[in-house]
């Protein structure tokens, strides 16, 4: 049966002769996919410390782990079914379920300012503005880009003018130390490299524009095992109250992750990243719809999409987090 997993084919007979049928469904279930990603750092700490597999050791329930390179990666990774969980920001998530990803928001992993448009030390460029008429590198269905396509709005222009350079993060950081493109939609950490290690400065920032990092569960897992995804929240919960309160641990993780010095990792974890967030709630839904409507007047979203409808159908707080 092409096309079809084992795990799925029996979660769907279970359904189909049972009601809930929902333990059957996760006696079934072999292993559970997620992605880690250095824009959550988070997804990293749960990684190293294994506490995933330790909690499903018990079901016979294998964990896994999938690098996301950004919120457009984990995205395409969902909706293609590989993995199960993926990390992304908070506009992406909404970007993708209005284009048809069959996704959920359930969690908050931080609050960061991950993004801004950068360009190199001895660059003319100053302001958004200054951005017509010039080669920008961006990666398409990622929060850096919507920054970018909002940023370029709130200076009156649009994507028209300017050419976009479709990269991948860290080829967009690389283009721009090379000299190939004159600005980049930057994410960190490359961002933060960049800063260091190559004095590119940072020419438009706004902190309130970088949405929520997210993470998203497809909307069929949920369905199928919604006391697994309760497991797995718990669990990341622990992780990032853990990541909060052992900032050394988070970051020796994150430098035998990615091998960046002290320096770069210290201006994202202590500078742009905070992780005092879990729940989605008001704050997250109110940033995550300001850039939906935002894309609505570049004419990234249709004006005949219900972006608020699209939100609602896209968070499920549902799901109960441990509440010490």
């Amino acid at each position: 049966m092409p096309g079809i997993s084992r795990r799925t084919l029996v979660a769907a007979m279970a359904a189909s002769m049972l009601s809930p049928g929902a333990a059957v469904a996760a006696d079934a279930l072999k292993e559970i996919r997620i992605d880690w990603a250095t824009y959550n750092p988070v997804s990293m700490v749960l990684k190293q410390k294994g506490l995933l597999e330790k909690e499903f050791a018990k079901d016979g329930i294998g964990i896994v782990w999938v690098q996301s390179a950004g919120s457009n990666k984990a995205l395409e990774f969902l909706n293609a079914g590989s993995i199960d969980f993926g990390s992304t920001a908070g506009s992406a998530a909404l970007v993708a379920r209005i284009n048809g990803n069959p996704i959920k928001s359930i969690y908050v992993y931080s609050r960061p300012e991950w993004t801004a448009l950068v360009t190199t030390k001895d660059s003319n460029i100053a302001t958004v503005a200054d951005l017509r008429g010039k080669r920008v590198a961006v990666t398409r269905g990622t929060d850096p880009h919507i920054f970018l396509v909002r940023a370029l709005l709130g200076a009156g222009l649009s994507e028209k003018d300017i050419t976009p350079v479709l990269l991948q993060h860290a080829d967009g950081k690389t283009a721009l130390i090379r000299g190939d493109v004159d600005a980049w939609a930057g994410l960190d950490p490359m961002m933060a490299q960049a800063e260091i290690e190559e004095g590119a400065k940072l020419f438009f920032r706004k902190p309130d524009a970088n949405t929520w990092g997210i993470l998203n569960v497809r909307e069929q897992f949920l369905k199928d095992y919604p006391d697994i995804v309760r497991r797995v929240l718990a669990t990341y919960e622990e992780a990032r109250k853990y990541s909060l309160s052992h900032y050394d641990d988070l970051k020796k993780t994150f430098i035998a992750a990615t091998k960046l010095p002290d320096s770069v990792v210290d201006k994202q974890l202590k500078e742009r990243t905070e992780l005092t967030h879990s729940r989605i709630g008001a704050p997250q839904r109110e940033s995550i719809l300001a850039a939906g409507v935002a894309l609505q007047q570049a004419s990234v979203i249709e004006a005949k999409v219900d972006v608020k409808a699209a939100l609602d159908s896209l968070i499920d707080d549902q799901v109960p987090l441990p509440t010490n």
